[in-house]
């Protein structure tokens, strides 16, 4: 193929993917009728997990959709566009690894969330699904390294969430 029949093809691509409006280079894809998105803070529904794991997972997430996408993030659920409401259904501590003495050498953090993703400019679900992340540390780190892992596991979180949420339109 020649040099101009590669340009040419090149540039019909370009026009086709911004002439859609949703495409954006970080990969996420919004549709244009949606602008501003609410992220309620995400709701604990199990015991035993760190003291500001709503925080944390909230934070995560809003940097997500608002610092990578053209969404602004909007404090009241009635006036977005979109609705990203999360809670954590379970937070587990298990050894993975075991010594001889019969302690564990090796812990992990799991953390399961239950995520509904709403259009309320179309009034449809985005995205109604549950995730799992989990990550391990050394128990002689204590309740720093617990909080380290929480802090891996959310972040794997966030960025499953966001990729399921912005990937399907």
């Amino acid at each position: 193929m020649g040099e101009w029949p590669q340009a040419l093809l090149f540039l019909a691509l370009c026009v086709l993917i911004s002439g859609c409006g949703i495409y954006s280079f970080t990969g996420a894809s919004i549709p244009d009728h949606m602008n501003t998105i609410a992220v309620p803070l995400v709701e604990i529904r199990t015991s035993g997990s760190i003291s500001d794991l709503d925080q944390t997972l909230t934070e995560a997430l809003v940097e997500r959709f608002v610092d990578r996408t053209r969404l602004t993030l909007e404090p009241s659920e009635d006036a977005a566009d979109a609705v990203l409401t999360t809670s954590v259904d379970r937070y587990s501590l298990t050894p993975v690894a075991v010594t001889g003495e019969e302690r564990a050498s090796l812990n992990r953090v799991t953390i399961v969330v239950s995520v509904r993703y709403l259009d309320r400019v179309e009034e449809n679900e985005r995205l109604s699904r549950t995730f799992t992340a989990s990550a391990d540390y050394d128990p002689v780190e204590g309740p720093a390294g617990e909080s380290e892992a929480v802090l891996r596991a959310v972040d794997q979180l966030a960025n499953d969430i966001f990729t399921a949420a912005t990937s399907d339109w």
